[in-house]
């Protein structure tokens, strides 16, 4: 029999070793949606406290579907889509700092943002708030800046990676001739100061995009030819996912300073799925969903080897399409819900709910801990001049109730915003008591108004073309 004090130091301490997965109830899940058939590896699904957000399946061009969180159970087959991209979507992602935008990737090799309203709509929402045009192929990965307001960063098949400005609609950097081949994921480190990506030449690269270098390097984190995945964790080091020469399945965790040796390199098994890895900075969590797979798996990584802690795996019986992950301010405090993930099905969407069984109904502080809110903490200009900052954290002890729809607001670069009307022009002297100018704002105003006017009447001249064109068609 082995004494007591020796069993005890077999089994690691930690108070993740219990998590458990569970479905939620059949009435909870969101059915009859026709998740999209696309290949491409990306998780087809995002997900905030306010919406479910899936690509779907949809004739002539690309589109998602979004649903209010509690609109559970069937979806009407009438329900809007957001379709304004005339390939398929590849790519979807919530804004941090707005639980009512979204952007979207397509194959139509733009990007598009797009503003939800907290009603659900009665048709279609098919006009983006702005959209981004720069890229010569199909757009396949968006992600938002996780400190900076309106920050976004799109990657191409052209491989290209572009960091746009969605307030002003601009480029505001282009990653160019740092990737050979076709880009697999790209990931931003907590404070948005660096990027990590990966690409089908086999490299992994931290990019500072600001500085456009490679900062670190690593050539054949995984040997195999399938596709690799990395991640930034908390404390800057790097976690990834890919094959090895024998096609299994292995994770790695890597430290920039010595980026030559894994500090842990394990294989898994001999599944052909992507392993898409989801993180959870406050429980230092990851978990990978094959894309294929049944199964979620769950790791606890921590500073005393090896690093990388199994901590279980949840199983079902049907593969996943794609799957969505909850930021930490929609999880349910009062049931000890560390993760929530949002598994599609080929019809459906089921959440999976991920516990620390507790007896006790008090918050957990150790559960816990202040994480990202959703106020941004610089403006994009401050981040392309050179600052950082850290995510402006909130507590949940009280849980997270999402605020009011708040609209983005796009205003884009104006000639008239950085040049002074010429002083020749004017009739009066300033000092002139008569003299009014109209401010910069109702010039701008009247344009913005003269513009929609002339949009409306192209609209109507083209629909009598339409009428015309049918009406001398059917007399001949």
């Amino acid at each position: 029999c082995t004494p007591p004090a020796m069993s005890r130091r077999v089994v690691r301490q930690s108070k993740f070793r219990h998590v458990f997965g569970q479905p939620v109830k059949a009435d909870q899940m969101y059915e009859d949606i026709r998740v999209s058939k696309v290949t491409w590896d990306s998780s087809f699904c995002a997900v905030n406290p306010k919406f479910v957000a899936i690509i779907v399946e949809s004739g002539g061009g690309g589109a998602f579907i979004v649903l209010p969180l509690a609109k559970t159970g069937r979806v009407d087959k009438n329900h809007p889509l957001v379709t304004g991209h005339t390939a398929p979507v590849l790519d979807i992602d919530w804004c941090p700092h707005n639980d009512n935008v979204i952007a979207s990737a397509s194959e139509d090799t733009t990007v598009m943002v797009w503003q939800i309203p907290d009603y659900v709509p009665v048709r279609n929402i098919t006009e983006p708030v702005v959209t981004l045009e720069g890229h010569s192929k199909r757009v396949g990965i968006i992600s938002w800046h996780p400190t900076a307001r309106n920050v976004l960063l799109s990657a191409g098949c052209d491989n290209l990676v572009i960091l746009w400005n969605v307030g002003t609609g601009e480029m505001l950097l282009a990653l160019e001739d740092m990737h050979t081949d076709l880009i697999y994921n790209v990931g931003w480190n907590r404070n948005g100061s660096l990027l990590v990506t990966t690409c089908k030449d086999k490299r992994v690269r931290v990019i500072d995009p600001r500085k456009q270098q490679v900062v670190a390097e690593k050539a054949k984190p995984h040997d195999g030819a399938r596709p690799i995945r990395a991640i930034f964790m908390a404390d800057g080091k790097i976690f990834t996912t890919g094959f090895s020469k024998m096609s299994e399945r292995q994770l790695g965790l890597w430290d920039l300073k010595n980026f030559e040796e894994p500090i842990a390199l394990q294989e898994m098994d001999t599944s052909n799925g992507v392993l898409l890895p989801f993180y959870d900075p406050d429980s230092s969590i990851v978990y990978l969903c094959g894309k294929g797979d049944s199964s979620i798996r769950y790791f606890e990584i921590t500073d005393e080897a090896p690093y990388v802690h199994y901590l279980n795996t949840y199983s079902s019986k049907e593969p996943q399409r794609g799957m969505g992950f909850m930021p930490k301010r929609g999880l349910d405090v009062s049931k000890c819900e560390i993760a929530r993930f949002f598994k599609l099905h080929e019809r459906k969407c089921e959440p999976i709910v991920m516990t620390v069984p507790r007896k006790s109904d008090l918050f957990q502080d150790d559960l816990y801990p202040d994480t990202p809110g959703p106020e941004p903490a610089l403006e994009a200009d401050e981040w392309l001049s050179g600052k950082d900052a850290e995510p402006i954290l909130i507590s949940l002890r009280d849980g997270y109730v999402p605020v009011k729809n708040r609209e983005l607001k796009v205003v884009k670069k104006n000639i008239l915003d950085s040049k002074p009307p010429p002083s020749s022009r004017r009739s009066h002297s300033i000092c002139d008591p008569d003299f009014s100018r109209p401010g910069l704002e109702e010039v701008l105003e009247e344009i913005r108004a003269l513009k929609e006017t002339v949009q409306a009447q192209e609209k109507r001249i083209s629909d009598l073309e339409n009428k015309l064109c049918r009406f001398t068609n059917g007399t001949d």
